[in-house]
């Protein structure tokens, strides 16, 4: 068997080799998926973030030919505000006007997570309430200026500059940066359990 981590994001890969930690032999290769992210009409928050870590998931395990008896872990993440989806910017202005709409609101980050091996397939849902202090318009610029908001969900990253931004959070730390350790290890031990 072997685990195989279908994400580009080198946080989610940080996090993973984290979450099996106690394995002494555990290893991950990884793959980069490629599916449509974009919403259905008819889905709900939770329905499209874990609709798209499945979808990473089997892409992945597509993508694993090469590997003896693949594992694959999936995941995405999103920011939600009162409904509204927010996913990465697609350029500077959409990245300000997500932390314009973020600044002095609580906001909910959904991660969900899938593991598949083409026979079995697990999955959780991680759900976290994340508080903003109030942002400046100079505070905006700087941090769009900097560039890391440009590949996160929501236009921020909670482990870097955008965690200067975060008054509170109620919920997985983990999920927020991209993986859920309590749930990763869950699936894990599930997986292990079934093969």
């Amino acid at each position: 068997m072997a685990w195989v981590l279908a994400s580009t994001s080198p946080r989610r890969k940080e996090l993973l080799a984290q979450a099996g930690f106690s394995h002494l032999d555990f290893s991950f290769q990884l793959v980069a998926p490629n599916i449509d992210e974009t919403p259905l009409s008819t889905e709900t928050a939770e329905q499209y973030v874990c609709r798209l870590a499945l979808e990473k998931a089997q892409a992945g395990l597509a993508l694993s030919s090469h590997v003896v008896k693949p594992q694959v872990l999936g995941s995405d993440t999103i920011v939600v505000l009162n409904g509204l989806i927010l996913g990465k910017p697609i350029d500077q202005n959409d990245a300000k006007r997500m932390l314009a709409l973020l600044s002095g609101q609580t906001h909910e980050v959904m991660t969900a997570v899938a593991l598949t091996d083409g026979e079995h397939t697990f999955n959780r849902l991680c759900r976290t309430q994340v508080s903003f202090c109030e942002l400046s318009a100079a505070d905006i610029d700087a941090y769009v200026g900097s560039g890391e908001p440009m590949d996160k969900a929501g236009a921020y990253g909670i482990q870097a500059l955008g965690g200067c931004f975060v008054k509170s959070i109620t919920g997985s730390y983990s999920a927020v940066v991209g993986l859920p350790l309590v749930e990763t290890r869950e699936l894990l031990a599930c997986m292990m359990q079934h093969t």
